[in-house]
């Protein structure tokens, strides 16, 4: 992703891509398979994975109980997608409880809930036409952890991607770099205390804000309707927001 040089700009610009964009809860088969292809097509990219016969990039989390898989479409298109598990007690699962159970297990057992957004991928071509995609795309993350009232957000990424969270969240590192199963490259852990940082985020980045009603269309299963145009409530009179300067590769 290009560098972020005008806060206003910036800001303004991901809020235009917000009025744009229609977020889809993967729920057929069908919408499965194309985030599967994409996925497949943006890891292969980023020389992250092996080639997959099948042209498809999945695993056993695909199908965890208190997994959410969003694709992101622009003009009825898929450009992006994220995945988002929501661990607590009940639930226990998620990629990073996966590779860092040591660090994260007590925290679930004390009861509380994490946030783990996961196979965030934005396609080549559109990212280049839209260089703010991937921060429409993150932003489910924020809004599951508001929307489930999280303890802790986490980022489990490679090294090269640090940086974009710790701009954009104020995400710190958990841990030292670990293997990451069907990944070339060792994935690091990072985390925010969410209800701590919440309001300077949505301060900063107005775009983060999201009301209940768009959060309880996104992960409610009960709800009819799981495809809604992204909405923001933010005013667009922006004054200064910080720039999330860094970079973000289509795949994380």
């Amino acid at each position: 992703m290009n560098t972020v040089n005008s806060p206003i700009s910036f800001s303004n610009q991901v809020m235009e891509l917000l009025g744009r964009i229609e977020y889809r809860l993967a729920e057929t088969k069908e919408d499965k398979q194309a985030i599967y292809r994409l996925r497949h097509e943006c890891y292969l990219r980023e020389g992250a994975i092996k080639p997959n016969k099948s042209g498809l990039f999945r695993d056993r989390f695909d199908a965890a109980p208190n997994v959410w898989i969003f694709g992101i479409y622009l003009d009825n298109k898929l450009v992006s997608s994220i995945r988002i598990h929501a661990a607590n007690k009940a639930n226990p699962i998620s990629p990073g409880m996966d590779v860092f159970g040591d660090v994260l297990a007590p925290r679930i057992e004390a009861g509380e809930t994490i946030i783990d957004p996961t196979r965030l991928v934005v396609d080549h071509e559109a990212s280049r036409a839209y260089p703010y995609l991937a921060y429409a795309t993150v932003r489910l993350g924020f809004m599951a952890s508001e929307y489930f009232r999280a303890d802790l957000g986490l980022a489990t990424v490679r090294t090269e991607h640090r940086a974009f969270y710790r701009r954009l969240f104020s995400m710190q590192a958990m841990g030292e770099p670990r293997h990451y199963p069907g990944l070339k490259k060792p994935i690091n852990l990072l985390g925010i205390h969410y209800p701590s940082v919440h309001e300077k985020i949505v301060a900063r980045y107005p775009f983060m804000v999201s009301s209940a009603v768009e959060r309880g269309f996104l992960f409610d299963r009960h709800q009819p309707a799981h495809a809604i145009p992204a909405r923001i409530e933010a005013s667009r009179s922006i004054v200064a927001p910080s720039p999330a300067s860094g970079q973000v590769s289509a795949a994380a």
